[in-house]
């Protein structure tokens, strides 16, 4: 295993926050990933980061950024999000696919997601990078598995009749409100970040299979949470999800 692997495994083993590592590019970063997800057991599905434009922009790349989803890392409705198992926790809103069956190849597009799709549903992700103050590179946060923590999927309703690029976003804290946002927000439409995703992973033979959960990209700025924190993510026809921390 590289030492960038073991370093950012001793970090999430040690809940303790480590410099950014310089990574010195992207296929280095996404080989190191591959070496985390062979070591993190059952994989549940996957996750996109820096899927909007303006978030693109910012950090100077021209694509999204992925990443794998632990079985360990699923928590369930209902479940509180035990921060003391993380390093410094965040929570951002997500709309999420559940693929109703495979999902390959270099010309996917969004409609293809849909169709391939057995419900869709409000997500809260839980990110937690390695990295002090949440300050890295891409290729450091792509080696990083794009900061993923912990995750909550609500209950899955058909995707039919649902503009998914129109549906309001609405995260909430301790019942306050703390951001909005639109669908449009992952990529112009969270489907086409989800099918950027697939064409990207069949250049290495891979794709979504049957029953992964997709989180299709942060649709707000990821707010900090404590113990005793609540937040609470609604989607329009979607539905409200609510995670609290101890």
């Amino acid at each position: 295993m590289t030492e960038y692997a073991v370093a950012l495994q001793k970090a999430v083993a040690d809940r303790t926050a480590i410099d950014a590592l310089d990574v010195p590019d992207l296929p280095t970063a996404y080989a190191v990933q591959r070496e985390l997800r062979d070591a993190a057991g059952p994989l549940v599905g996957w996750k996109l980061g820096v899927t909007s434009r303006a978030k693109q922009a910012q950090v100077g790349v021209s694509s999204p950024v992925f990443g794998f989803l632990a079985g360990a890392n699923a928590l369930d409705i209902g479940e509180p999000l035990a921060t003391s198992e993380l390093i410094q926790p965040r929570c951002e809103p997500e709309i999420v696919f559940v693929l109703g069956r495979d999902l390959a190849g270099p010309h996917v597009t969004a409609a293809d997601v849909i169709a391939a799709s057995s419900g869709v549903a409000v997500g809260i992700e839980v990110l937690d990078s390695r990295y002090r103050d949440y300050k890295f590179t891409m290729a450091d946060v792509v080696a990083d598995n794009t900061s993923a923590g912990r995750f909550v999927v609500g209950t899955p309703v058909p995707a039919a009749g649902i503009d998914l690029r129109l549906v309001g976003v609405v995260l909430e804290k301790n019942g306050e409100l703390v951001a909005t946002a639109s669908g449009a927000a992952s990529l112009g439409h969270p489907a086409a970040a989800v099918a950027w995703m697939v064409r990207t992973m069949a250049a290495d033979g891979e794709g979504l299979s049957a029953g992964d959960v997709v989180l299709s990209g942060g649709l707000t700025a990821a707010v900090p949470v404590a113990p005793g924190d609540v937040v609470v993510a609604t989607i329009d026809r979607l539905g409200t999800l609510e995670l609290g921390c101890s």
